[in-house]
């Protein structure tokens, strides 16, 4: 029996929860999140509660493993979409290097990053972005998304060792390598 599936997810008054045939839908001041969850598993909503519940079938436990991880994942799926709508998850990323910077443009963010050209990157739905001076914050409702952006991001321009110039997340510690030793 899985551990984390079995837990009922609690759902706050100022969020509405609506499931029709395999589609949950989310809603709260932080927006709209849909999933379509796996079929192997069954999601109901309490009313009487304000929970969620995710419930798998005993006997397809036994014979398909995998059923005990599907089952898992959806309960943790459907929480982190009820915390999102709530509260937005948020990344800081930080640009490290001398005239090295970011804007956004329309859709875009440009950055500017020490390559010959600037480096545009298409920020989705659902996403904002707001740049300060070397400080992005990425921020919005579904965690994925906005942890995906902030890995696109940093995949433009990695930090590298020796100098800690970068793209990095402002909690990442870049450890740093000596250069080349010259003496006699």
């Amino acid at each position: 029996m899985s551990r984390i599936g079995r837990k009922p997810i609690a759902v706050p008054a100022n969020v509405k929860v609506s499931i029709k045939d395999r589609v949950i839908s989310v809603s709260g001041p932080g927006g709209t999140l849909k999933m379509t969850h796996r079929p192997e598993v069954a999601v109901t909503w309490e009313e009487s509660e304000k929970a969620i519940k995710v419930t798998a079938d005993e006997a397809r436990i036994s014979s398909d493993p995998s059923v005990k991880a599907y089952w898992g994942t959806t309960r943790a799926l459907i929480a982190n979409m009820v915390k999102g709508v709530q509260k937005d998850y948020e990344e800081t990323m930080e640009i490290v290097g001398v005239g090295w910077q970011a804007s956004v443009q329309g859709k875009q963010i440009k950055l500017v990053v020490g390559f010959a050209n600037p480096i545009f990157i298409d920020i989705p739905a659902g996403v904002k972005v707001t740049v300060d001076k070397t400080f992005v914050r990425v921020s919005g409702a579904d965690g994925a998304v906005v942890g995906q952006f902030a890995a696109d991001m940093r995949a433009a321009r990695k930090p590298e060792p020796y100098n800690g110039k970068g793209v990095k997340y402002v909690s990442e510690v870049i450890t740093r390598k000596s250069g080349k030793q010259f003496g006699a």
